[in-house]
């Protein structure tokens, strides 16, 4: 659960952020189209140039899909050396085209061309508002030296820092300015940082160098013949690591090998289900043993945010791997896009931990009236915010066999975000001082959003308080209104003074609670045993709780438990955490 709002989290590379200003221009430069044939889609690399006063600003708009059909896109600035720069609000309706760019306070609004070729449309900063016109780049376009490069080592290159388990993809850019001097940024996508600035950046024949100071980071890399790989060392605090980059405009893939591959020795199920009271309608995954049944099934509730039915975070997909796992192992799964999210309809932005709960009992509701389960060995498994769903409706229902919590918080909900926020910046470095301070501002704007129920006003007051206190300086202006909309959610209020407790203590249904030892966002030392204590309390007579050795919030191996590693970890979940949790299942699934 990633309650933390206002912390800055360790990363292995980076401590800051890079904001840009793309500054104001006239006249667009041509540029020639892409050739034919161009895909019917958005996804790709579209190039467009801005022309400000008498320098000419190129930028290049990335756009991806997301897993739910949403697009993602962000942009470069190439001649200012940064790149990543998010994109929000991105719309598609037909062939309009819209989007953000809230760091540097800009917005787009253009047309698509039929062919899917060119988008034209307008630039509007600081109330100017310029034409601009994005070409579709050919893929590949990135994995060659620039026409105009002044150094071979120009381009776009990918590598990877790898080790313990890691595997920390690197995305290298080079370009120079109009005074021919070398500029560089490295991105590091596995943390979500991009556009970390280098110095130093410089090409002697063949060998390539630069410095990234934010992150006491330095490379020297010596360029092959043909000049598309660079083989070198990354030196940073003393280590040295070995790291090759290829030249290429797309990233290495993520390594998930935990990922199961298809076909599954199990049958699998496209099922929709509704909520009833919500007038929702909810999708999900039903898995089933081989056999006639029926089967022990479980239900998986997934953290906090949108998510869908395999619970994907920094690429990992850990209700896909629990739900192989035990559908391997003769228990039935059923997982579930969450309302507003995937294939499930609602309003995820206006739901509260209620309204989720009522979802899950819908979930257990509709296996009810299936003849392949067993309505007598229903179980739920939460993990971290599903880990305070499950309790609530296993104390309100009957029809609840077991619960298994996986990061299950147990604290009031503002204890557990100041909790957290502290510790991941512990782990990050940060300084007494500043841990202090930006815990007494979280206070603060926990504090307004119980007070202010406006959004619109609460969002002003919010604003007017992060730049009063100086904070506005640690965030930037796209991830700071992020945050923003975040805290004036029903969702996020509701959550500031959520107990677990009282469905704890009315759970009388065995119960295992499972925490990985190095788990900072919701650290067992504080929670385990207020649960253990509450299911006492509640005369609940099968319950166990245990730690993890080694393991973070998503139950991976791990080096410190800091949320930036998650995506590094080729582990989606380590396999005695799978373990543990299908040995206690069965043995509460026996008929």
């Amino acid at each position: 659960m990633k309650f933390g709002i206002w912390g800055r989290a360790a990363v292995v590379l980076y401590v800051g952020f890079s904001i840009v200003s793309i500054t104001s221009a006239q006249t667009p430069a041509a540029r020639k189209p892409a050739p034919h044939p161009a895909p019917a889609t958005l996804e790709g690399s579209w190039a467009g140039t801005l022309q400000a006063g008498d320098a000419l600003l190129h930028l290049v708009l990335h756009i991806s899909k997301e897993t739910d059909g949403s697009f993602k896109a962000t942009i470069d600035s190439l001649d200012q050396g940064v790149y990543g720069i998010a994109v929000d609000s991105f719309i598609q309706e037909e062939s309009n085209l819209s989007f953000k760019v809230s760091s540097v306070g800009a917005s787009y609004a253009g047309t698509i061309s039929a062919d899917h070729r060119t988008i034209e449309g307008g630039w509007t900063q600081s109330t100017v508002s310029l034409r601009l016109v994005f070409h579709r780049e050919a893929a590949g376009t990135g994995s060659r030296k620039p026409s105009d490069a002044i150094a071979s080592a120009e381009g776009v290159w990918q590598g990877a820092i790898e080790g313990n388990g890691m595997r920390l993809r690197l995305q290298l850019h080079v370009t120079h300015d109009d005074q021919k001097h070398l500029l560089a940024a490295l991105d590091s996508p596995d943390q979500g940082v991009s556009g970390l600035p280098a110095v130093k950046v410089s090409q002697k024949d063949s060998v390539f160098h630069f410095e990234i100071p934010v992150v006491k980071g330095s490379y020297t890399g010596t360029l092959n013949p043909a000049r598309n790989v660079m083989a070198g060392t990354w030196t940073q605090s003393g280590v040295e690591q070995k790291l090759e980059f290829q030249r290429s405009d797309q990233l290495l893939a993520q390594l998930r090998p935990q990922n199961p591959a298809k076909p599954y020795p199990y049958k699998e199920e496209e099922v929709t289900f509704p909520n009833d009271r919500a007038h929702i309608s909810l999708s999900g995954t039903l898995t089933l043993p081989q056999g006639p049944g029926p089967f022990p099934v479980v239900v998986l509730l997934s953290d906090n945010g949108p998510r869908d039915r395999d619970e994907t975070i920094e690429g990992h997909r850990p209700f896909l791997v629990l739900s192989d796992h035990l559908t391997r192992k003769g228990i039935a799964t059923l997982r579930f896009d969450k309302r507003g999210g995937g294939k499930s309809t609602g309003n995820y932005a206006e739901a509260t931990i209620e309204d989720f709960a009522g979802d899950a009992q819908a979930a257990v509701t509709y296996l009810k009236t299936r003849k392949d389960v067993d309505p007598k060995r229903i179980g739920l498994i939460g993990h971290s915010e599903g880990g305070l769903i499950a309790p609530i409706v296993a104390s309100r229902s009957t029809d609840v066999a077991w619960l298994v919590l996986l990061a299950a918080p147990a604290l009031k909900g503002q204890d557990i975000l100041l909790l957290q926020s502290e510790l991941i910046m512990k782990v990050a470095g940060i300084d007494e001082e500043q841990i202090s301070r930006t815990l007494d501002f979280n206070r603060q704007t926990y504090a307004l959003a119980r007070q202010e129920k406006d959004p619109a006003a609460f969002e002003t007051k919010l604003n007017d308080l992060v730049q009063s206190s100086g904070m506005g300086a640690l965030v930037p202006p796209a991830t700071l209104q992020a945050q923003v909309r975040t805290m004036a959610s029903p969702w996020f209020r509701y959550l500031l003074d959520y107990d677990p407790l009282p469905a704890l203590q009315k759970t009388l249904c065995p119960v295992l609670a499972l925490n990985g030892k190095k788990d900072l966002q919701v650290p067992p030392k504080e929670n385990l045993s207020i649960i253990q204590k509450a299911l006492q309390d509640a005369g609940n007579k099968d319950s166990q709780t245990s730690e993890m050795p080694g393991l973070n919030h998503l139950f991976q191996h791990c080096p410190t438990g800091s949320p930036s590693e998650y995506g590094a970890i080729e582990e989606t979940m380590a396999p005695e955490a799978l373990d543990a949790v299908s040995a206690w299942v069965l043995k509460h699934a026996s008929p």
